[in-house]
C-alpha cells in the first residue's frame, strides 16, 4: 500500500513536467529523430521498482514516442545476467545501472559504449568517466551515525582516529560485515599500509559485525550500541522520522557510486542516450530527492544539503576493482567474518 501511494504521489508530482518541446532544448535533433525511429529503450537496473517505475513513467511522458522497458534485479544477479547474455550473443539491454563493480566487469568484456552527455557539464569530474563510458546516477556516502541519548555532544567522533578511543571498545561500534568499499576507499585515500593498520586497530575495538543497513540503524537508535558506520541517506531518513539518532561525516567520506552505462551493442542507441540524459538532467535528478537519495548535479541539492556538500570525499573508483578480491580477503581476515 505504501509503495503504491509513493508511486501515485510521485507520478502526480511529475504530471506537470516540461513537455516534449522543452525537453528537446539543448539536445541534437538527430538524437531525437533517431530515438523516434527506434521506438524503445531497455533499462536494466538495481533501483527498487517503487522508484524506477516513476522514473520510467516520467521519461515516457516527456518522450511519448518511446516505450521504456524496465528490468529490475539485485546487483550480483544483474551482473551475471548481462555477462551470460553476452556469452550467448544476446544484447537485450540498452542502458544499465547498478553498483560500481559493474563498470570494470563490463568494460573488460567490451560491453560499454562511449557517450559524452551534455549533462556532464553540471557534474563534478570525479563522478563520471571523461571518455563517457559511465556516469554516476546517484551517490551513497558512508558516514558515522550516533545515538543522541548515548553520545554526548563533546564525545561525538570528529575523525576516524576518534573511533579508536577506549570509550568505544567492546561492542560500541556497528560495522557491516561487507564494508569492503569503506576499506577500499580508505586505501585509495591513505595508501594501503595506513588503511590496513587502521582497520586492524578498529577490529581491536571489538565492533559489532552485522550485515545490513536498516536493522543496524534501528538497533543504534534503540540503544543497542552508540555508533554505527553506514549510509548517510539511510541515517537521515531515521533522523527525519524523529529517531534518537544523528550522523557526522568522518573525512574523507567514502562515497559509493551507482553508475549508469550504455551498451556497446545497444539495439536502441539513440534512445539509450536520450534516457541517460534524462536520468542526469535536472528533472531526473530532482526525482532522486523525492526518493530520499543523493543526487549528483551541482544545481540539485539533496535534503538536507549536508548529505553531499559539506565534506572532503573520496569517490569509489572503478579501477580499484582490480584489487577488490584481495581487499575483501584482507577485510575478512581482519574482522574474522569468514
Amino acid at each position: 500500500m505504501i509503495v503504491r501511494f509513493m508511486i501515485l504521489l510521485i507520478s502526480l508530482f511529475f504530471f506537470f513536467c516540461p513537455t516534449l518541446s522543452s525537453a528537446q532544448e539543448g539536445y541534437d535533433s538527430s538524437l531525437i529523430e533517431g530515438a523516434k525511429k527506434e521506438g524503445q529503450v531497455v533499462w536494466y537496473t538495481t533501483m527498487n521498482v517503487s522508484q524506477s517505475k516513476p522514473v520510467v513513467d516520467a521519461f515516457q511522458k516527456k518522450y511519448p514516442f518511446l516505450e521504456a522497458v524496465l528490468y529490475r534485479s539485485g546487483g550480483g544477479a544483474l551482473v551475471n545476467r548481462v555477462l551470460i547474455e553476452a556469452r550467448a550473443g544476446k544484447y537485450i539491454w540498452d542502458i544499465v545501472g547498478g553498483r560500481g563493480e559493474m563498470i570494470q566487469a563490463f568494460k573488460e568484456k567490451n560491453l560499454l559504449a562511449s557517450y559524452v552527455s551534455p549533462e556532464a557539464q553540471m557534474i563534478d569530474s570525479d563522478l563520471f568517466d571523461k571518455q563517457g563510458y559511465w556516469y554516476t546516477y546517484y551517490v551513497v556516502p558512508v558516514v558515522l551515525g550516533y545515538n543522541t541519548n548515548l553520545v554526548k555532544r563533546e564525545e561525538i567522533p570528529k575523525g576516524y582516529a576518534d573511533l579508536l578511543e577506549p570509550r568505544w571498545k567492546g561492542g560500541k561500534i556497528s560495522l557491516d560485515t561487507e564494508a569492503y568499499l569503506l576499506f577500499q576507499g580508505l586505501i585509495s585515500s591513505w595508501g594501503k599500509e595506513k588503511a590496513l593498520s587502521y582497520m586492524k586497530q578498529l577490529a581491536a575495538q571489538e565492533p559489532v559485525m552485522m550485515r545490513g543497513t536498516t536493522e543496524r540503524i534501528t538497533m543504534a537508535a534503540a540503544g543497542e550500541y552508540p555508533l554505527v558506520i553506514t549510509y548517510a541517506h539511510s541515517l537521515q531518513r531515521m533522523v527525519s522520522q524523529g529517531a534518537s539518532i544523528d550522523w557526522v561525516a568522518l573525512e574523507p567520506v567514502v562515497v559509493e557510486i551507482d553508475p549508469i552505462m550504455i551498451s556497446a551493442k545497444a539495439s536502441h542507441p539513440n534512445a539509450a542516450r536520450l534516457f541517460l540524459n534524462f536520468l542526469l538532467s535536472k528533472e531526473g535528478q530532482e526525482m532522486l530527492v523525492w526518493f530520499e537519495r543523493v543526487p549528483i548535479r551541482r544545481d540539485v541539492q539533496p535534503k538536507p544539503a549536508r548529505l553531499f556538500r559539506s565534506y572532503q570525499r573520496i569517490v569509489e573508483r572503478p579501477d580499484d576493482y582490480k584489487y577488490f578480491s584481495e581487499n575483501v580477503k584482507l577485510f575478512q581476515e581482519i574482522f574474522k567474518t569468514r
